[in-house]
């Protein structure tokens, strides 16, 4: 009878190890996605994010991690960024390292969680231009909308959202100074911004009870580099002013060739990334074309600068900006800062403005330089023919041969000319002649009078 005890007792022991083992082997392991917004809210914070959160739902992951430290950047893709994580289906957890302020703040009050190390901060989301001076209370009052409609959707005060935009907002005990709040990690904690204190990922996991876990960290590629480049606001300002400088001395000089060969190069590194983010589409790369042929028209067919040439113009103009803002658009062009598009607007205006400010100060020294004249054609062709539309023969006689009149629309290098009081289509030999300059009509070719220019 003992040993039947004794076998049955060992045999509840084993049973219970057993048990105990099998219930060690099914503790979940996680599936993690962690990734990094150490620089400025930009259009590469953007692309990080949308990739981040792309692999999690492929992976099936249970939880992402956004390890920040930002002093903030662009609203447009802050707003970006909050409304991806807002959507996910997956948990988004932030770890703020040091800074979470201005966009960064509403970035993280996006997530499901807030962690923050000892000595981190977050708030001060007034939002300023690029001299650090605040804008007007359009903008502001945007950003206040944001952050309050954010701060209600993770359950958290909006009030104190808010305040951390606007100075003249009060929460007793909180923001009574006025001045624009800023919470430490205490005081985040203290009013519900921030689930917990901690110095790293791992502490971050151990807070929330996850003991076994698999991160895969998503990291930008050489390629994310240039998108990110090529994506940010200066270097898409710098490509729009290059494309309005090289349609300017096409203009100035038709035929130049080396002006065109700068606007296509710079318009095919402004949309192409553009494109290849899904916020250009066809129809807008199809508008640019459309309107570089208008201009073109109205350049070497077109005497004159008319509907043609101001079509053009409009046409490149909305294309520029249609590219920056994602085909689910309002057409809402007011500046009040609820529709992106006028921040679009506000881009290629500025653009334009350094594109203005270039011709001040180089404009004409440009078009007369050495360099310009060794790479493009500024010189007379006098012994070249010039390859004209074939037109009917003009019945003007010998008489006009040689004789004086005045450019009545600019030859760049076809217009019109006034001879004797009357006009007649001409073209002059490869220069351009600006309007009412005196000029002696050489020959008739082509259907064309060919003059130069009286000296």
């Amino acid at each position: 009878m003992r040993r039947v005890l004794f076998f049955l007792t060992m045999a509840l022991l084993a049973g219970q190890a057993f048990s105990q083992d099998s219930s060690a082997k099914t503790v979940k392991k996680y599936k993690i996605v962690k990734f990094s917004i150490h620089q400025e809210i930009a259009p590469a914070a953007t692309r990080i994010t949308t990739k981040a959160l792309e692999e999690a739902e492929r992976k099936n992951a249970d939880l992402i991690i956004l390890d920040m430290d930002t002093y903030g950047g662009l609203v447009s893709d802050a707003d970006s960024i909050r409304t991806r994580i807002l959507k996910s289906k997956i948990p988004v957890y932030v770890f703020i390292e040091n800074n979470a302020a201005s966009a960064g703040a509403l970035i993280s009050i996006a997530c499901n969680k807030i962690f923050m190390s000892k000595s981190a901060s977050i708030g001060a989301a007034t939002v300023v231009d690029g001299s650090g001076a605040k804008v007007g209370d359009k903008y502001q009052s945007y950003m206040r909308s944001k952050m309050r409609a954010t701060a209600e959707a993770r359950g958290r005060n909006p009030d104190i959202a808010e305040a951390m935009v606007d100075d003249d907002i009060y929460v007793a005990g909180v923001s009574d100074s006025g001045k624009i709040l800023t919470m430490t990690t205490s005081e985040a904690i203290a009013n519900n911004f921030c689930e917990g204190q901690a110095e790293s990922i791992e502490e971050v996991l151990k807070l929330e009870g996850i003991e076994e876990y698999e991160i895969t960290e998503i990291k930008p590629s050489w390629i994310d580099g240039i998108m990110g480049f090529l994506l940010h606001p200066g270097t898409s300002g710098v490509l729009v002013t290059l494309i309005f400088i090289g349609i300017y001395y096409e203009l100035q000089s038709p035929g130049l060739g080396f002006p065109t060969l700068i606007a296509i190069a710079a318009a095919a590194a402004y949309f192409a990334p553009l494109y290849l983010e899904g916020l250009a589409n066809n129809w807008e790369i199809l508008m640019f074309v459309i309107g570089i042929i208008l201009l073109l028209v109205e350049i070497f067919a077109i005497p004159g600068f008319g509907v043609a040439g101001i079509s053009g113009i409009i046409l490149i103009f909305a294309s520029l900006v249609l590219g920056l803002v994602g085909s689910d658009i309002d057409f809402d062009f007011s500046f009040g800062g609820t529709s992106e598009i006028g921040w679009a607007v506000l881009r290629i205006l500025m653009s334009m403005g350094a594109f203005v400010l270039f011709l001040i100060f180089f404009g004409a020294s440009l078009l007369n330089s050495p360099f310009l004249k060794r790479i493009v054609l500024t010189s007379d062709l006098s012994e070249s023919r010039v390859n004209v539309i074939n037109r009917p023969k003009l019945e003007v006689g010998d008489a006009i041969i040689g004789k004086q009149g005045e450019v009545f629309d600019n030859l760049r290098p076809q217009g019109k000319i006034r001879v004797d009081g009357k006009i007649y289509p001409a073209t002059s030999l490869g220069v351009v002649i600006e309007k009412n300059t005196p000029v002696k009509v050489i020959r008739e070719e082509g259907g064309l009078l060919v003059v130069k220019p009286i000296e």
